[in-house]
């Protein structure tokens, strides 16, 4: 049976998959900016104690976009509009968030 003989079947849109694609890459730009952030953020030296906070707060920031980020592609994914090599850099962007907050640096 083809999509033509079933129905109630709509056809993929190329549109809604664009759109779909376009908001995850503006998720994923936000959470890389935090990550990246807090990937880079330094201790200036021993008087600097709000390192730590900073780290934490950038990277829970990037995780807390990449979760929205991991539930669009779920949506996207299960309704067949995105392929699930997809949820990629969602895994990997929450793991480097995570590993980030674990391991900040001590002033």
């Amino acid at each position: 049976m083809t999509d033509q003989q079933i129905p109630g079947l709509t056809r993929r849109h190329p549109v809604v998959t664009a759109a779909c694609a376009a908001a995850l890459l503006a998720l994923h730009a936000v959470a890389v900016f935090f990550v990246l952030n807090a990937l880079l953020t330094e201790s200036e030296g021993p008087w600097d104690r709000t390192v730590t906070d900073t780290v934490r707060l950038m990277a829970g920031l990037g995780l807390v976009v990449e979760l929205l980020a991991a539930a669009v592609t779920a949506a996207c994914v299960t309704t067949a509009r995105l392929r699930r090599w997809w949820y990629a850099p969602v895994a990997v962007l929450i793991l480097t968030a995570l590993i980030r907050m674990a391991f900040a640096p001590q002033p």
